[in-house]
């Protein structure tokens, strides 16, 4: 089960691209905490803090508490919006939930013993991930971390279907679970003389562009010396 996370918030008093600028440069993100049949709160949170949270891998399936003025709300985290240049966190999008709420959240997915597995060790095949998350309906206190799949036994060829993962108590997926596919065990790649003799000449194609480039340059500054 995923750890309750816990953030600190002050109400934003100001909306409109200028404050939210403003609340930035002083280290501080945009937020809204919005539904629960409740009127939507702007508020702020330390960009540190948040990072710190963002970082632990799980902000997304996570109950989360934020403290709003000493005023504790549970949520979930909707959506967070991160600067294309810098990668910050900019906004975020807080849902509230009731204590005992039912909520649908994407799980992510962990493979372990690919050693037991014959097609991966012994006969070098190679582990195919068709989904990375499962999207589970499951109460919001009981919403796991991970969704373990167990690849002992599994030969080349072999497709993991959802039907096969065994799911947290009390989870459901609104997916067909005969049809879905988690993962599958495909056959090693085998370079054939022609794809050895195609990136044989990529590289001397490569190398050739590089001494060009190098000859180009070498070229500049002797005429940047000779001007100067």
């Amino acid at each position: 089960m995923s750890d309750t996370l816990h953030l600190s918030a002050e109400t934003r008093d100001r909306a409109g691209k200028g404050a939210s600028r403003a609340l930035r440069r002083d280290g501080r993100v945009p937020a809204v905490i919005y539904g629960n049949k409740q009127d939507p709160e702007s508020i702020h949170l330390n960009a540190r803090e948040l990072m710190k949270q963002l970082m632990t891998g799980h902000f997304m399936n996570s109950v989360i508490m934020v403290d709003v003025g000493g005023k504790k709300v549970r949520t979930l985290a909707k959506d967070v919006a991160f600067d294309v240049v810098t990668d910050q966190p900019i906004h975020v999008d807080f849902l509230r939930i009731a204590k005992n709420a039912t909520v649908t959240v994407a799980v992510p997915v962990v493979f372990t013993n690919e050693d037991d597995a014959p097609g991966i060790k012994r006969d070098g095949g190679v582990l195919n991930v068709v989904a990375h998350e499962i999207e589970l309906t499951v109460e919001a206190s009981n919403i796991p971390t991970e969704i373990v799949v167990d690849l002992t036994g599994r030969e080349v060829g072999d497709s993991i279907h959802l039907s096969d993962v065994k799911l947290p108590n009390g989870a459901e997926t609104a997916a067909d679970a005969e049809t879905v596919t988690v993962a599958t065990i495909t056959q090693p790649t085998v370079l054939t003389a022609e794809d050895e003799a195609l990136d044989a000449e990529v590289a001397e194609a490569q190398a050739a562009e590089a001494e060009a480039d190098a000859a180009a340059e070498e070229e500049a500054e002797g005429e940047d010396k000779a001007e100067g």
